[in-house]
């Protein structure tokens, strides 16, 4: 299981856009990537498709980045990792630089 999870928070620890934060579009498990919402923006040409109702053109998206160059944010907006605590059977994952808990995100 990942240390990040998607909605989450995190700040980017490496690479380009060092420093900047974000939050989770998706996790690639496989290849122990993630998609950052606004983070390692790259440019996709796009070949125009009539059928499927795409004009083509330079499209901008995000690329994933290594699991390993991003942290999660705590309350204070800083980069922390996390231990897991199971209280009454339910896990709360606990920010190592504060020791508050951090709340699981809401799955839309």
């Amino acid at each position: 299981m990942a240390h990040v999870l998607k909605n989450d928070t995190v700040v980017v620890l490496a690479g380009k856009d060092k420093g900047k934060t974000g939050r989770v579009l998706r996790i690639v498990t496989d290849k122990n990537r993630v998609l950052v919402q606004g983070i390692g923006m790259i440019k996709k040409h796009v070949k125009p498709n009539p059928q499927a109702n795409i004009k083509g053109g330079i499209l901008e998206q995000e690329a994933a980045i290594h699991l390993s160059n991003v942290a999660l944010v705590d309350g204070n907006g800083k980069a922390t990792r996390i231990n897991i605590r199971v209280v009454d059977g339910k896990r709360e994952r606990i920010a190592k630089t504060t020791g508050e808990v951090i709340a699981y995100p809401k799955v839309k």
